[in-house]
């Protein structure tokens, strides 16, 4: 597993695509926006150029995993030879099918396509490529430099072989991966973290105390690196909101239903760090 595409040059895509070539692997990252592959070209030369500074790696390392990643914004030029291919595009079904559609059609016919979606699962989007055998859930999580876990997931259809060959490649990255084998809203980590998110909101929102106790009981009291609402700043609180808001509409569930007070901090485009305000100030 040596040969690496990536569709999408977001935050996700870009930080995919430099993680493999850190390791080694050769990587075509492909978007139909030029602007956003130089800015995601811009910000992994700084990413490197950070563990530079700090030691961590050196300057001809850097330049050779940087060289590693290929930009493109020719789908079938980024896919030719890849043996699998991540799709990395923004949260949006009819998107992704419309890619694993054109994958299917321009992949070798070994490749195995997976999506990065942590809400979307594979066996919404494997029957426009045409093999479904072929296709699986590759869930990284940001910041994919830092953080270490994959979550791999089946569709109904995935072959042991694909699974095989998608768990190679995260160990070829140097990431830890974890297989789940029935497709599941939320996967592993996002369904529990939801589950005690929460509850941290059903708290708030009945004033059984502030958002600042609720965090620091948590990160004090359960040894959490950041408290949810903290962790939601962090994340984007629009992520967050949609993700409670897909689970509440896709089960019907009330327990799932968004807090009021996060879809008030939404509506009003206090998104957390990237705005400068959520729950916290933030200096700009």
């Amino acid at each position: 597993m040596s040969r690496l595409a990536v569709v999408g040059a977001g935050s996700m895509g870009a930080q995919i695509a430099q993680q493999a070539a850190l390791h080694g692997i050769e990587v075509a990252l492909q978007d139909k926006d030029e602007a956003q592959l130089d800015k995601a070209r811009d910000s992994n030369q700084g990413h490197l150029a950070r563990r530079v500074e700090k030691g961590r790696l050196s300057g001809e390392d850097a330049d050779a995993a940087l060289g590693r990643v290929r930009l493109t914004t020719d789908l079938h030029e980024a896919v030719l030879d890849a043996e699998l291919v991540i799709e990395a595009v923004f949260e949006d079904l009819e998107t992704k099918r419309l890619i694993f559609g054109e994958l299917g059609a321009l992949a070798p016919a070994g490749a195995v396509l997976a999506s990065n979606s942590s809400t979307i699962g594979i066996s919404k989007l494997a029957d426009v490529s045409r093999r479904p055998d072929r296709c699986l859930n590759m869930h990284f999580f940001y910041p994919v430099l830092v953080m270490d876990l994959v979550e791999i997931v089946r569709g109904p259809q995935t072959s042991d072989e694909s699974v095989r060959r998608a768990m190679a490649m995260a160990r070829a990255m140097g990431r830890t991966a974890v297989l789940l084998n029935k497709e599941i809203d939320g996967f592993i980590v996002n369904r529990i973290l939801h589950a005690a998110t929460q509850e941290a909101y059903r708290l708030l929102d009945a004033g059984v105390a502030s958002f600042e106790d609720i965090d620091i009981a948590v990160e004090k009291g359960l040894n959490w690196p950041m408290g949810p609402f903290r962790l939601g700043d962090f994340s984007g609180l629009d992520v967050t909101y949609n993700a409670r808001l897909h689970m509440y509409r896709s089960t019907g569930d009330e327990r799932y239903r968004p807090s009021q007070q996060l879809e008030a901090k939404v509506n009003a485009g206090k998104l957390g760090r990237k705005t400068g305000e959520g729950w916290y100030r933030y200096e700009k």
